[in-house]
Formats: C-alpha cells, sequence, structure tokens
C-alpha cells in the first residue's frame, strides 16, 4: 500500500475511528466485491424486511433443529462461580485448556477482575484412554502451586462424553498423594451441552455441600438459630451479596451466605495481589449444617440444593430474584418469621422512600413497554417490579425457562392490569424475540450486553441490567434487591427514558419545543 497511512507511531488511532479511515474502507469494498461473493444489496434488503414479519415470526416459532443466540452460558460456567464464593477454593476443570479459559474470560469481562482457575489441561490421548492421569498430575501441581484451601472439581463436554469418574478419579488422586487424604476436593459433574450455567451453579452448591454435610439424612441434628442464604448466580452479587449482608445486620439475625463471591469479585488494588479474597470459610460452610433454614434467591438456581437441605432437617424458602417492594417485603417477612425479630423501622424507612420515588416517577414509567429477557428467576423479578412502576412487561424470555416457570410468568401478568398484553416464552432465544419485537413493538428491552444486537437491528433501546454486562463497566458493585437495589434499578430504567426523550427533542426550532430543563 504506497499511499499515505492514516496512522503512525505517533499518531495511533484506536480501531473504531482507524477502521473509517480511507484506507481501510477501499481494503473492506474490495473484500466484499472480490472474495464474499453475496448477494445484491437490493437482495439483501429484500430478505431483511421480510425476516420482520409475521410470516418470518411463524417459520422463525417453528423451528426446532437450532438454537440461535440463547440467555444462557454452559454449566461449568455455573460451577465455578459457585466455588469460588467460599474462602480459598481454586475452581479445578477436568477438560481442556480451551474450555476453562472461556470461563474464566466470561466472568473476567463481567466483574472485571482476574478469574483464577486450572484445568486438567485434557488433550487427544485423554479424550480415547481417559483422564485419570490428567487428574492425578493437575490436583498435585494445582495444590503444590496455588496453595488453595479447597478445589472444587468440575467438568467439561468431553471427560462426561467418555464417561469420566470424578468420585473415583479424585480418591485415586489421594492414593497417589497429590493431595493429603483429609484435603477436601468436592465435585460436580457439568456437563457443558445439557443443561445451563444455574444448573451448573445448583450442582456445584450441592456438591460442596455434600462433602462437608454428607449424604445421609439427618433430621435430628440439632438446629441454631443461624439462616443460610443461597444468592444464586448473580451478575450483580458484589452489590447485592453486601446489601443482604447490611439488611440481616439491621435486623441483628445471623445470616450465613453460602457462596458469598462479593470480595474475590472485587478486590482492591492496593499493591497485594489477591488470588482468593473472602468468601464463605470452610468452617461456616460445615456449621451451615445446624442452621434452623436455608433460603434461596433464586430458586430455579438451587431446585437440587434445597431438597438437599431440606432432607438435613432444615426449613426452606425460595424466592425469584425479589426485587421492588412486593419481593422485597415478602423476604423480609420471611426473615422475620424466621428469626422471631420484627421488621426494623430502619428498612420501613427504606421502603417509604422507594414508594415515594415510584410515585414521583409513575408518569414516567406508566404505560410504557418492555421486553425482559435473560434467567428465569430474574425474568419473574424484573417482571413484577415492572407492574408495580405500572409499566407492561409484554414479552418475558427465558431460555431456561419451563413450562412451570410460564405459568408462574403468567400469574403475575394476569394479578396486574398492566400484564394484559404480556406473554412468557420459555425455551425460547434472542432470535425469536427479534421476531416479537419486530411484530409487537416495544418502547425498551431489559436484558445483558448480548441485547445491543437487538438494540441495533429494531431501534428499541437496551437497558443493562443482568449478567453478562461486558460493554458497559462496575454495575455490578450496585445493588438491585432490597429497598436500596429497587431504586438503583428504578433509576437506571429512567435514565435510560429521560436519554430518549432528550435525543428525540434537541432540534433546534423543530423539535425542542419539549427539550425541557425539567423532567
Amino acid at each position: 500500500m504506497t499511499d499515505k497511512l492514516s496512522q503512525s507511531a505517533d499518531k495511533v488511532l484506536d480501531h473504531y475511528t482507524l477502521f473509517r479511515q480511507p484506507e481501510y474502507a477501499a481494503m473492506f469494498e474490495k473484500k466484499k466485491t472480490e472474495f464474499e461473493y453475496g448477494h445484491s444489496d437490493e437482495e439483501v434488503a429484500r430478505v431483511s424486511e421480510w425476516t420482520k414479519s409475521e410470516d418470518y415470526k411463524a417459520k422463525n416459532f417453528a423451528r426446532e433443529a437450532v438454537v440461535i443466540n440463547p440467555t444462557k452460558a454452559c454449566q461449568p460456567i455455573g460451577a465455578m462461580f459457585a466455588a469460588q464464593g467460599f474462602e480459598g477454593t481454586l475452581p479445578f476443570v477436568h477438560g481442556s485448556q480451551g474450555c476453562v479459559a472461556y470461563y474464566r474470560t466470561h466472568l473476567t469481562r463481567h466483574f472485571k477482575e482476574p478469574n483464577s482457575a486450572v484445568s486438567s489441561s485434557m488433550t487427544e490421548d485423554a479424550a480415547v484412554f481417559g483422564g485419570l492421569n490428567n487428574m492425578i498430575d493437575g490436583l498435585a501441581n494445582a495444590y503444590a502451586l496455588y496453595k488453595p484451601k479447597m478445589i472444587a472439581v468440575m467438568t467439561t463436554c468431553m471427560a462426561e462424553v467418555i464417561g469420566d469418574d470424578l468420585q473415583g478419579f479424585i480418591a485415586n488422586a489421594k492414593n497417589k498423594d497429590s493431595v493429603p487424604a483429609d484435603f477436601p476436593v468436592p465435585y460436580a459433574h457439568t456437563p457443558a451441552f445439557v443443561g445451563s450455567h444455574i444448573v451448573g451453579y445448583d450442582n456445584m452448591i450441592k456438591g460442596i455441600l455434600t462433602n462437608f454435610w454428607g449424604t445421609s439424612e439427618n433430621f435430628d441434628t440439632p438446629k441454631t438459630e443461624q439462616i443460610n442464604l443461597i444468592p444464586g448466580f448473580d451478575g450483580f452479587a458484589v452489590g447485592n451479596n453486601r446489601e443482604l449482608k447490611r439488611i440481616a445486620g439491621e435486623f441483628g439475625v445471623k445470616l450465613q451466605i453460602l457462596s458469598d463471591v462479593s470480595d474475590n469479585f472485587d478486590t482492591p488494588m492496593d499493591g497485594e495481589y489477591r488470588m482468593y479474597d473472602g468468601g464463605t470459610t470452610i468452617e461456616e460452610t460445615k456449621e451451615a449444617l445446624h442452621a434452623k433454614a436455608t433460603i434461596s434467591m433464586q430458586e430455579y438456581n438451587t431446585t437440587q440444593t434445597l431438597q438437599f437441605c431440606k432432607e438435613k432437617g432444615q426449613d426452606v424458602a425460595k424466592f425469584n430474584y425479589p426485587m421492588g417492594v412486593t419481593g422485597t417485603d415478602e423476604l423480609l417477612l420471611k426473615l422475620a418469621e424466621l428469626s422471631g425479630k420484627p421488621v426494623p423501622a430502619s428498612l420501613k424507612l427504606e421502603r417509604g422512600r422507594l414508594v415515594d420515588a415510584i410515585a414521583d416517577s409513575h408518569t414516567h414509567m406508566h404505560g410504557k413497554r418492555f421486553a425482559v429477557y435473560g434467567d428465569p428467576d430474574f425474568c419473574l423479578g424484573m417482571t413484577r417490579f415492572l407492574l408495580e412502576l405500572g409499566a407492561e412487561p409484554v414479552h418475558i424470555l427465558s431460555t431456561s425457562g419451563s413450562k412451570k416457570w410460564e405459568k408462574q410468568v403468567k400469574k403475575l401478568l394476569d394479578g396486574s392490569p398492566f400484564g394484559a398484553s404480556g406473554a412468557a416464552h420459555g425455551g425460547k432465544d434472542l432470535w425469536h424475540l427479534r421476531s416479537l419485537i419486530f411484530t409487537d413493538k416495544v418502547d425498551y428491552i431489559i436484558g445483558n450486553s448480548y441485547g445491543k444486537y437487538l438494540e441495533r437491528d429494531t431501534k428499541v433501546p437496551l437497558i443493562r441490567l443482568t449478567y453478562p454486562i461486558f460493554d458497559r463497566h462496575h454495575h455490578h458493585r450496585y445493588p438491585t434487591w432490597g429497598y436500596q437495589g429497587a431504586l438503583n434499578v428504578l433509576v437506571r430504567i429512567l435514565d435510560r427514558i429521560f436519554e430518549d426523550i432528550d435525543a428525540n427533542t434537541n432540534i433546534v426550532g423543530q423539535t425542542d419545543y419539549s427539550f425541557d430543563l425539567i423532567r
């Protein structure tokens, strides 16, 4: 290329500016015309327009053999997330290096924190003969190099397809002195080709509790006044877990979070590297067996684990991402019931302030139409809060949503006049949601960063309120649970509404009659 380039060592352009420069524009055009052999622009436009129609929507919803952009990740990511909520715990992925690299980067890109995990580095020979030797060597190296207090083992597709036996492999590794015989190595089978990250989370939490609590029923174990709480897989865990602990402090309740990632995913920059930080200690995990009750903040994240806790003689309670006024009310009333303590006056004040904020802003929320997607529990909690705000949740979609979940959503919608136009779509993906939005328009989409492609395509603004959020920073540090969390969510939604109003009323002399200073 002989023409003068747009950048040099003294003038380095960012990629979003660089690739708009003349030499790159010419290169892209040449690539398109000489190598891509695509259809004409007119044909592309015609087909694109057809994909927005009712006819295409019917074909889209009839497909069975392919999933396009599901609202879920794979089991090992959830298992890794769960494991990292325990003190000094090193996740050990029995599978290939590439798999564990994906899981680590997925969590790192959301929480903006380094994510420590290792793998057994299975390759072609292990795929044929099994990964026992990889497990033996891997556990020995991980224990010697990284000095964990616990190693939590999970699987990938390769290990599951060939049927590796984790229990037997770990026992063999201990017999070979890879780790001491009494060193905790809980495990969970987490095949990535079935279920999702919330299933992997459930499997790993149950695996860790089983390791310390034993497998037999134990109804007569003496119980304490402690209440266990399992947050579930939550992209806002840093803010939410701390908010839960604050609420417990206001109550004066002894609350034990099982898998607390709030410190591990929010380490300070003070000159000291923390490979592990915070988390539920091994001793706390053992003592949690004697708690009087276990609460799950996300029902669909803990189906097996709650049943296991119930078999241990504990009272159990489950919620669906309790967001907003009613969701928080129910959580606090359950804490009051289990602890025998009244809801503190300080929290009642917070409730009143939230209700006041909702009243202040109701004219801007009333009648706004939303599409909501994400994990089943998040969709339930978000839908309920939108109904409280006088908004209309129209399309509620979760790839992990079951028929039971659809009935739960329908019950919420049927209980409010603002739910009349809403419908739940379990087992569907974001390409289904695209058809829904094009054929039944909404004002806003609530979801994660993957929704930005829907936003670009449908021209419907996206509000990022669930995992993963890759293209915005630090949202996870702020709670969405409790009255304070609900206020954060309300502000996030309102800010986007006001930004859109300003953007659509800023042409001088044409639309600026509504470019108001006061909203």
